[in-house]
């Protein structure tokens, strides 16, 4: 993909946004967008809460001891810079995206769950851009300590609506993620991005886990983006560490997305998981994948599958590579349409075409494994309800 010129974006400047004490004063309509940002404001059950507008940090609440959440910033002051953590897994020069957030940081957050300490509620954390030309350069570093257990559910969204802001078009978004999940650690990690038609969106990320850790990450993508470019990595330097990768994209007409992940089985014991479901509408997708191994035993699947309603093309490149015995390591890649006789076979039980073809796709983009919270996991349904044949929603 070329590069994009970072100059016409604004990652500078103070954003006087005023802090957010309490979000349940928020007008009943602003409460219902924030679900679809990831934030309901009336669970009182959610471990922390982390929002940022533009480069301003305006919400950050803990209810959770032994659970560390706070900006990037503040956490950069509070723990001498964080030399065990920050750009340890990213090379800061690796390209213009990663240099401008090592050279203009302006946000982003720090979270921390303590040895042993087992975090069964989520922490929610959400990015909001507002303006013509803003650009957010953040950096957020997520650290499992040994045996401990951390859910974190992450929405990166465009302004639309009222909200506590006016509605404005943002044009870019830069973010760099790190993760650590150290011996014995458990990260659940679920990331939803609600773009505008015209935002470029570049995050560079990757994670180690360590002997007996578990990582899984969930993504969701169902509304339009102008580009996106994403390819996290994660490390299993330890025997015996587990990572799971699952996806859900839509592409609307106008949409560019290349997106993918890759696994790198580096110690004995280590299983990988990747899958992926795409829907392009008229947009265009690229789904890669890539599952290495460079110890012995270990396990590795890659599932990309896509589906076409419309003219627009998907790409499906899965990649395995090893050249080791004892290595289990397999793929399936398709990429295709609707089979007339699928819809035909629903057609004959009562359902006209586009009811039948809107039960196809939500079939095709279950989002059920991914463990959503119930007041999210119903609005991803009502948005994937309403695609059908003639497009997005």
């Amino acid at each position: 993909m070329s590069s994009i010129d970072l100059s016409r974006f604004n990652f500078s400047g103070g954003e006087n946004s005023a802090p957010i004490e309490d979000l349940t004063r928020l007008p009943q309509e602003d409460q219902q967008r924030l679900v679809l940002a990831g934030i309901d404001v009336h669970d009182t059950k959610v471990s922390g809460a982390f929002m940022q507008l533009n480069h301003a940090d305006v919400h950050c609440t803990t209810r959770q001891e032994g659970l560390d959440l706070m900006d990037i910033r503040a956490a950069l002051k509070k723990f001498d810079g964080l030399p065990q953590y920050y750009w340890k897994l990213l090379d800061p020069n690796k390209d213009e995206i990663t240099r401008m957030a090592y050279e203009h940081l302006n946000g982003g957050y720090f979270v921390r769950a303590r040895k042993g300490v087992k975090i069964s509620q989520p922490v929610q954390s959400c990015m909001f851009i507002k303006g013509n030309a803003a650009g957010q350069a953040v950096h957020n570093i997520v650290v499992v300590e040994e045996g401990a257990e951390l859910n974190i559910l992450g929405v990166y969204k465009a302004a639309d609506g009222k909200l506590y802001f006016e509605e404005q078009e943002a044009d870019s978004s830069e973010e760099d993620y790190v993760s650590y999940t150290l011996e014995g650690g458990k990260l659940t990690f679920t990331m939803i991005h609600n773009w505008g038609d015209s935002t470029t969106v570049r995050p560079r990320s990757a994670g180690v886990v360590e002997a007996g850790g578990v990582f899984q990450n969930n993504y969701i993508l169902l509304k339009s983006v102008g580009s996106l470019q994403s390819y996290p990595r994660i490390d299993l330097n330890g025997e015996g560490a587990v990572a799971t990768f699952n996806s859900v994209i839509v592409t609307p007409t106008g949409s560019y997305v290349d997106s993918g992940s890759a696994i790198h089985l580096n110690a004995p014991h280590t299983r990988g998981e990747i899958i992926s479901r795409t829907l392009t509408t008229g947009g265009t997708i690229i789904n890669r994948g890539f599952i290495g191994a460079s110890a012995t035993p270990v396990k590795g699947h890659l599932e990309c599958k896509g589906l076409i309603l419309g003219g627009s093309p998907g790409h499906a490149i899965p990649e395995l590579d090893s050249c080791r015995d004892g290595v289990e390591l397999s793929h399936e890649a398709a990429v295709g349409k609707i089979a007339q006789e699928e819809i035909e076979y629903l057609m004959a039980r009562g359902l006209d075409e586009d009811e039948a073809t809107s039960t196809i796709v939500r079939g095709f983009l279950n989002v059920d494994i991914m463990g959503l919270p119930a007041p999210l996991k119903k609005a991803m349904d009502e948005q994937i309800s309403k695609l059908n044949a003639g497009g997005a929603m």
